[in-house]
């Protein structure tokens, strides 16, 4: 059995070639045992966010993927999935709202998602594109004090996997903040601009503990 690995992952600039590598984690195969479990820099008692990841998959649409999941021990707080029709939808506390955007596929592609208590203001933005704005949870509040994963669906606190709805595919550049960033600043994040720093988790210095078969590979933006 693969011990857990716990990563503190760092993203190295190259000054003269422009460039940025960063590391990436590989899902390889269909999986109840793959899993990254990601330590936040802040509580997430939030009343709004920005969540960003960069993603590539080939699993077909014919089953539901986790793309982000953060359960406490009551609820899944936050949870981001391609569903079953290919749309693209995130739930907070029960209940969901969807978008219909262009789907996933094997070449990389930088996926936000965006949420306001104040005014349930809530969008998807793919490769710096943003859908329609939708309502939802308006008023709500996130609570802390759970597990943030990257793979799997847990349907307790930690664990109850299903291989059936895990991530195959590579997730990298996860960055978080409590706060809505602007259509411009998700759009130089899609073309690779490193401010401003997540203050829940910054990719460049966050702390991972990866399960079972996944890969960390260095990939280059």
């Amino acid at each position: 059995m693969r011990l857990p690995v716990i990563l503190f992952l760092t993203a190295i600039s190259t000054v003269l070639a422009g460039s940025v590598t960063i590391q990436t984690l590989v899902f390889p195969s269909e999986t109840a045992t793959s899993y990254v479990e990601i330590v936040p820099m802040k509580l997430l008692n939030l009343k709004a966010f920005t969540l960003c990841m960069r993603v590539a998959t080939e699993i077909s649409i014919e089953r539901k993927t986790i793309l982000f999941a953060y359960r406490t021990g009551d609820f899944d707080e936050l949870n981001v999935w391609r569903e079953l029709d290919g749309s693209y939808s995130f739930y907070l506390s029960g209940g969901n709202v969807s978008f219909s955007v262009p789907d996933l596929g094997a070449m990389q592609t930088h996926l936000c998602v965006t949420w306001d208590s104040s005014s349930g203001a809530s969008a998807v933005f793919m490769d710096g594109r943003k859908s329609l704005t939708k309502i939802y949870k308006k008023g709500h509040t996130m609570y802390s004090g759970g597990n943030i994963l990257l793979g799997q669906d847990p349907d307790c606190y930690l664990g109850k996997f299903d291989a059936k709805q895990s991530f195959v595919g590579e997730i990298s550049d996860v960055n978080m903040w409590d706060s809505v960033l602007s259509d411009s600043t998700i759009k130089d994040r899609f073309f690779g601009k490193r401010e401003p720093k997540g203050n829940i988790f910054d990719w460049e210095t966050i702390q991972l503990t990866t399960n079972g078969a996944v890969e960390v590979v260095n990939t280059e933006l």
